[in-house]
Formats: C-alpha cells, structure tokens, sequence
C-alpha cells in the first residue's frame, strides 16, 4: 500500500508540477495576462496591477517546488512525506488566496486541484506513519 500511495503522490505532484510551471512562465512570459486568457480584471481587487508577481509565485512554489518533492519522493528522502503535505497543503493555500483576489470560484479549474490538494495532505499524512509489520 505504501508504494501505491507514494507512485500516487509522484503523479499528482508531477502533473501539478508541469501545470504550475506552463502558467507561470505564462505569466512571467506576458504578465498582462493576454497569453494565458486571464484579463486584468480579476486582479482588480488584489495587491498586483499585473501577473508577474502571481506567475513568480506559482511557478516557484507550485511549479518547482512541487518538482522537487516529487524527485525526493522518488528517490525516498527521508522526510518526502511530510513534503507531499506541504505541498498539498501550499496548492490549497494558493488556491484560496486566489479565489479571494479574484473573487471567482470557476469549479472546473479550483474544484480538480482542491482535490489535487486534499489527496496530498491524504497520501502525505497516511505516509507518514510507519509501515505495519
């Protein structure tokens, strides 16, 4: 059961991962907004006048950071489960933030990774305990 649950945990970080990096260095790439389809309104009751700060963000922290964890879950780094948590955890949190900046739930995107990011925390914390005998 524990390597089913980390090979499930590799994949959502890696798909969470590739996603994260395509729209942030979308939003670095043109922080207007334009490549990406996402107009300057929805930032309108938000800190940023542009995407670069939230492409930064979720490039670094949704898109590295999430390839990282899964590499140290491939290769069983010590503490890799509590980093699974951390990073459902950070995706959940980023997801949140975001809805109250643009004041939009849109189900068929935020829905999908709140439950990217419940199945993280899951698997994370059920990895965390030790192996039964």
């Amino acid at each position: 059961m524990q390597r089913n649950l980390r090979i499930t945990a590799i994949i959502l970080l890696i798909a969470n991962s590739i996603g994260a990096l395509w729209g942030g260095a979308g939003l670095i790439y043109d922080p207007s907004g334009e490549f990406m389809q996402m107009p300057l309104d929805f930032l309108t009751h938000s800190l940023f006048s542009n995407y670069l700060i939230p492409g930064i963000i979720l490039f670094t922290v949704n898109g590295l950071m999430c390839l990282v964890a899964a590499i140290l879950t491939i290769r069983q780094w010590k503490y890799y489960p509590q980093l699974i948590v951390l990073q459902g955890a950070l995706l959940a949190g980023w997801l949140s933030v975001q809805i109250i900046m643009i004041q939009v739930f849109y189900a068929p995107l935020h829905l999908p990774f709140y439950l990217i990011a419940l199945s993280l925390i899951i698997t994370g914390s059920i990895l965390t305990r030790k192996p039964s005998v």
